[in-house]
């Protein structure tokens, strides 16, 4: 059964036993073909905790390290998804993320929208958390949201595939009121693993324990579809221009 979260971002469970009619979520995504790893995405940190096979990604966390990649090109808008399978078991202190930040290119005044997956005990279900912030700011009143869910299935059974859309008017829920509350720099599609024992799990109540490492997250059927790559829409304006077609 697919499902459909109408907040900050569209997400969905594998439709291979969806039922009709499918929730809203079940399209975008379908219009968008999937990706390899290596024809989006680089390695960002961690490479040595990271690994491709028949195009799913797997990162890990453990006492050494955990790992990062990053999109390949920027974009200002679009569809950005992943199927990610998490970690059963003890995770608590341990984020496995999926997001669109420009914190390299603006570092202290950047732009994200987050979906973080918070690790979590024996017996307890994951939360899934969301977060806008504008230019460094995300004080969930006028600027920027953050949000939490309990997941209602087991995201550690299966893949199940996640997305942000961005338009130029919302983020899904979270609507464009003016220029200084809403992203509209460019951003990078990210994913990662990592300790965040401090806060991640009950305000960090429990922490990472290595006994249980490797803490794996595993990403495939990527589509970071974004309207249009930021350079290859600049040299399509430069050759209008060239050619006397107008801007």
């Amino acid at each position: 059964m697919a499902f459909f979260i109408f907040l900050v971002l569209v997400l969905m469970v594998p439709s291979s036993n969806a039922q009709w009619p499918p929730s809203p979520g079940y399209y975008p995504s379908r219009k968008f073909r999937s990706m390899s790893f290596y024809q989006g995405f680089r390695n960002l940190w961690g490479p040595q905790h990271q690994r491709v096979d028949q195009n799913a990604l797997t990162i890990w966390l453990d006492s050494t390290s955990g790992s990062g990649f990053k999109s390949v090109r920027p974009s200002d808008r679009g569809y950005f998804g992943a199927s990610i399978k998490l970690q059963p078991g003890y995770t608590a202190g341990v984020i496995t993320a999926f997001y669109l930040s420009n914190n390299e290119a603006h570092p202290g005044f950047h732009d994200e929208v987050d979906i973080e997956f918070l690790g979590t005990t024996f017996g307890k279900p994951y939360t899934l958390q969301t977060n806008v912030y504008i230019r460094g700011s995300g004080d969930g009143r006028i600027i920027g949201r953050e949000m939490k869910f309990h997941l209602w299935f087991d995201p550690t059974k299966d893949f199940h595939h996640y997305a942000i859309l961005w338009s130029p008017k919302d983020i899904m829920r979270y609507p464009r009121k003016s220029a200084t509350t809403f992203p509209l720099r460019p951003m990078w599609l990210y994913g990662s693993i990592w300790d965040a024992s401090s806060w991640a799990t009950e305000d960090g109540k429990y922490k990472a324990d290595y006994r249980y490492q490797p803490f794996v997250g595993q990403y495939s059927n990527f589509k970071p579809a974004g309207a249009l790559p930021i350079l290859r829409r600049r040299a399509d304006r430069y050759r209008r221009l060239r050619t006397g077609r107008g801007g």
